[in-house]
């Protein structure tokens, strides 16, 4: 396998690809229902910024990649600059710089896999479809990918289709596999939701449905999950009697040493500093904006064993003194 710089296997080996995204006249446009998707994804988030994410789902799943047509609506919608949306765009690898065809062939060639036949399949796959990583055979019918992991070393080797699992693949099945998706044929995964395609896909990490009604929406729901290989660990462990080993019980906090003053929120006024920790503490939307705003109260306890940090340190007035709070002052240290 070629891994040289600028190499289809060396991209999708490095993850480094400094191509330029293309730019396709005949593309579904953005609508106003797209822009509306957009706002509706932003308001899922107390930050507009973190909805970029899906925002560029949503996009590539009306024109199949991110075209720079969707980078602008994003920027535009978000106040980001073209140049901040596409920094992400370029760094994610399911955010695909050029068309996709109808079905984005993934093959794993990562140790395990690669181990167990998985550069073989991939070899033959893209010999079979005369097209190498990142590219779309010419009826548009596959995108083929050269994928480094796919989370799934128990069932060995893999390939997925539109991000779904099939499942201890070899050379003989996954050439039928391609071949059944260029005759418009959908095979079942060996587990999770029934094949769509790759723009549906990406509706749905849009967090929309992409299932025309109910039951397709069901079915996707009810499509089997973890299988044997994945079990086969707990099936032992129940067979054998074998659990966990409980989690140990909190540890209590050792009491302060001597002269160490009680630095818990008190939330009775105080100092300004403190006035303004406490009602950050109090405006918190959720437990972890409050817990925040609670390790950066000034009033916090330090950690047992740890002395007190430097910002309770009293600045030293002009004489080179350390200004105590109550207002007498200490000889600072020479």
């Amino acid at each position: 396998m070629s891994a040289l710089p600028g190499s289809a296997e060396g991209t999708a080996v490095t993850g480094l690809d400094s191509s330029a995204v293309e730019v396709h006249g005949d593309l579904p446009p953005l609508t106003e229902t797209t822009r509306a998707e957009c706002r509706e994804i932003m308001a899922r988030y107390p930050v507009p910024r973190s909805a970029l994410l899906p925002m560029l789902h949503l996009v590539q799943s009306v024109q199949g990649y991110v075209s720079p047509e969707g980078v602008a609506l994003c920027a535009q919608e978000l106040g980001l600059t073209k140049a901040e949306v596409g920094a992400v765009a370029t760094f994610y690898t399911m955010f695909k710089r050029r068309p996709t065809g109808r079905h984005l062939v993934s093959v794993c060639t990562n140790t395990l896999c690669a181990v167990l036949g998985g550069q073989k399949i991939y070899d033959e796959v893209a010999a079979e479809l005369g097209v190498h990583h990142d590219e779309t055979t010419a009826d548009g019918t596959i995108t083929l990918e050269h994928a480094e992991c796919l989370a799934a070393c128990d069932y060995a080797p893999v390939v997925t289709v539109d991000y779904e699992f099939y499942d201890q693949q070899d050379v003989a099945a996954a050439l039928e596999l391609v071949a059944a998706l260029r005759r418009g044929e959908k095979p079942d995964p060996t587990r999770g939701a029934p094949l769509t395609d790759f723009r549906g896909v990406s509706r749905q990490l849009a967090g929309f449905s992409q299932h025309a009604d109910a039951a397709a929406a069901q079915a996707a729901v009810d499509g089997p999950s973890a299988g044997v290989p994945t079990l086969r660990g707990v099936r032992l462990a129940a067979e054998r009697g074998e659990a966990a080993p409980a989690m140990p019980a909190a540890e209590t906090a050792a009491p302060a040493e001597a002269g160490t003053p009680d630095r818990t929120p008190t939330g009775d006024g105080g100092t300004p500093g403190a006035q303004a920790a406490d009602a950050e503490v109090a405006a918190a939307g959720n437990p972890a904006e409050r817990s925040g705003a609670e390790q950066n109260h000034p009033d916090r306890p330090e950690p047992a064993g740890r002395a007190a940090a430097d910002r309770d340190a009293p600045a030293p007035d002009a004489d080179g003194q350390a200004q105590s709070g109550s207002g007498t002052s200490v000889q600072r240290e020479v």
